[in-house]
């Protein structure tokens, strides 16, 4: 596992492919504050009530400065499908590679009903202005995610 980010690192630039079909890139965005979330995969009940926490509280994080980027190892048709289906209005990226995961900690060992696999820890890393790292989240439980992470950062 590739070690997991702490507030002060600098971010690991990225360019992926969003369900859009636009290409996104980490970098695009500096001068704003980039929520960045990882989630193991689409349309599944977990990641359904984080995202769609996510849409629901896009305004308030808008508002108060965050762009939301959600980030899986799924592909783009998937992404695609999952953006429609719960109606998210914001940008999910393809990861399929994990190797975005892997730059933030974000892929490794994890135990699931005590079973160890390798795979997408449910991860939130939010990145300044700057491009710094200014919050990391590992192993994050889907419900109620987003309220408490509102509730950090003030949102």
């Amino acid at each position: 596992m590739t070690a997991q980010l702490s507030p002060g690192d600098s971010a690991p630039d990225f360019e992926l492919v969003s369900a859009a079909g636009d290409t996104v890139r980490l970098s695009d965005l500096r001068g704003s504050k980039v929520i960045v979330y990882f989630y193991p995969k689409a349309s599944t009940p977990g990641c359904t009530t984080e995202a769609c926490d996510f849409r629901d509280s896009l305004d308030s994080l808008k508002a108060a400065g965050f762009t939301v980027l959600g980030v899986s190892p799924d592909p783009v048709d998937s992404l695609q499908a999952f953006t429609g289906e719960q109606q998210l209005t914001f940008p999910l990226l393809s990861d399929q590679d994990h190797s975005v995961a892997e730059a933030y900690g974000a892929w490794g060992e994890k135990k699931n009903y005590g079973k160890v696999s390798e795979g997408l820890i449910r991860s939130t890393v939010v990145v300044d202005e700057q491009g710094s790292v200014e919050l990391a989240q590992y192993n994050v439980k889907a419900t109620g995610h987003v309220a408490r992470l509102r509730e950090k950062l003030g949102a």
